[in-house]
């Protein structure tokens, strides 16, 4: 049986950790100011995966935290998926080619579909498809843009590329500890047949069990944000609940 994956996230601006709430850029808390410290703990907590989010980039089209990245990637024994800013394969490259082992592609599946296909071929599972939804539409440039696409439609167009990895986000849940939206997820993961992580919403232990349920229809991980950061559980906590479901 699979396992149930859980990615702790580190969202940096301005070379801090932040959270956001429903991806506003207005609506910021400061956890942390060192990325890597917060990557030490959660290494210590017994972290197999560490997602990373460059919001700068995302907002300025560019990489900018990536010393950030490669300096986890570098100094922990614990894979690293980073998102945010990539819009180059020169990007690509210098991630996957320096440590990083997925970059994850978002407002570029909508804005440049070509080079997201092109990726898909030349690099394969390293790269996972961000879905980040709106009312079911995807949403674009940090979340600031609206797409008229289906996130379902460009899920299944996507797969048929290649893409074998989607991380979905529901932004109406996303900072508000709310709970996932888990029928969306698991539909997703049903309309692509591919492998979904779930972001966005998590607030307890029993919502990883709930999402982990699924993980047999392709629901294979839950990205946690706010809620390891507002100490609702540790990811230690988390670890051992999904292992038992």
């Amino acid at each position: 049986m699979s396992a149930f994956t859980l990615y702790p996230a580190i969202d940096m601006r301005n070379g801090k950790c932040v959270r956001l709430i429903q991806g506003d850029y207005d609506k910021e808390t400061i956890y942390g100011d060192s990325p890597l410290d917060m990557a030490a703990l959660f290494v210590q907590e017994g972290a197999e995966w560490i997602h990373l989010v460059d919001l700068d980039g995302a907002k300025e089209g560019q990489k900018v935290n990536d010393r950030h990245v490669l300096d986890i990637a570098h100094q922990f024994d614990v894979k690293v998926e980073v998102g945010g800013g990539i819009r180059s394969e020169a990007d690509v490259y210098g991630y996957l080619s320096q440590g990083v082992d997925r970059v994850i592609l978002g407002s570029s599946a909508v804005s440049n579909p070509s080079f997201v296909k092109k990726m898909l071929k030349q690099y394969g599972e390293k790269i996972a498809i961000g879905l980040d939804a709106r009312n079911g539409f995807v949403s674009t440039e940090g979340w600031l843009e609206t797409s008229a696409v289906k996130a379902e439609e460009l899920g299944r167009e996507l797969a048929n590329e290649g893409a074998e990895t989607f991380i979905f986000t529901d932004i109406a849940t996303d900072g508000m500890l709310s709970g996932p939206n888990i029928e969306s997820t698991a539909r997703l993961a049903k309309e692509t047949g591919k492998t979904v992580i779930a972001s966005g919403g998590v607030s307890s232990v029993a919502d990883l069990k709930a999402l982990a349920r699924f993980k047999e229809d392709g629901v294979s991980g839950a990205i946690i944000g706010k809620a390891l950061y507002t100490k609702q559980f540790t990811l230690a906590e988390a670890l051992r609940g999904v292992k038992s479901t």
